[in-house]
């Protein structure tokens, strides 16, 4: 009989997700050592290959691929099962996991989560701020059960309903040439140099694309992590970007910043909740995205 323990079931579905056992190793915060001897011990057990290693990461075999469907479905069903009776447990009524992209963070969920939490003060959220690409795997995985990301994003096989829209707006210095404009559309501003998020966030891929579309390309001069960062080398003049509008109303006080509304239709950036079937949550989670729905 096979043994299997769910730090090893959660590494597998990471390390597909991710490619590589390094990537997989910080996500998981273990060694890189730790994860190639999990991962060489569960072949051992099984008798067969999971991983064909590449000089680039790591590729599931047809065994690896069986596995994983396995893995997915066991720890959804343990989370499940975790979830609904931590409800009956002393002292705790519920967990909801949730990974959200740095948008909703920000702007929405501090309020939105206080009122959640002081109705249900029993009921304990673990909160991951993730991009949205990853908000979404995490709960195609089975590892959170919520995600809250930008609604443009495709999210093929899960259940989405509409939580916050947010407007885009161009932020710039005071003295920035641009500074006096009411509105504008973004290939207007694409002469200048901007300030924007790595390449992997949903924001700036919506960006490029639609500079890309006018057939003027954003000029990158300078990639961050945060949006605080964008916020402070805008206000001494390292360039310009675009930001959601509700992220920006802590920065406005200490910074001398502009902030310009886009005019362009996409502008106007939906926010959504995922699932993958409202019907099969805890009850708590139900609640969550009840409450999350009528706050709006």
């Amino acid at each position: 009989m096979y043994h299997f323990d769910f730090v090893t079931l959660r590494l597998v579905v990471t390390i597909a997700r991710e490619g590589s056992l390094t990537a997989a190793a910080e996500r998981e915060h273990l060694a890189l050592a730790a994860v190639s001897k999990r991962v060489s011990d569960l072949e051992l057990q099984l008798s067969t290959k999971l991983l064909y290693r590449r000089s680039r990461g790591v590729e599931l075999t047809p065994a690896g691929h069986s596995f994983l469907h396995h893995a997915r479905r066991i720890l959804e069903d343990f989370s499940r099962l975790e979830a609904e009776l931590s409800e009956y447990g002393e002292g705790a009524r519920g967990h909801v996991r949730i990974h959200s992209n740095t948008s909703a963070i920000i702007a929405f969920l501090p309020q939105d989560l206080s009122a959640f939490v002081e109705r249900y003060p029993q009921i304990k959220l673990d909160i991951q701020e993730r991009t949205s690409d990853e908000a979404i795997a995490a709960v195609r995985d089975g590892v959170a059960d919520l995600g809250i990301f930008a609604g443009h994003v495709g999210a093929d096989g899960l259940e989405v309903v509409p939580y916050r829209n947010d407007q885009l707006v161009l932020v710039t210095p005071e003295s920035h040439p641009l500074s006096n404009r009411e509105r504008l559309f973004l290939h207007e501003a694409t002469e200048h140099d901007f300030i924007g998020l790595q390449q992997d966030t949903s924001l700036q891929s919506l960006l490029q694309e639609h500079a890309s579309k006018a057939g003027r390309p954003l000029r990158m001069c300078i990639q961050v992590r945060s949006f605080d960062a964008i916020c402070r080398m805008i206000h001494h003049g390292m360039g310009i970007g675009v930001l959601p509008r509700h992220t920006l109303y802590r920065d406005l006080h200490d910074l001398r910043l502009k902030l310009i509304p886009l005019a362009d239709d996409w502008a106007l950036r939906e926010t959504v909740i995922g699932m993958r079937s409202y019907e099969s949550l805890p009850v708590v989670a139900r609640h969550l995205i009840d409450h999350l729905i009528i706050e709006r």
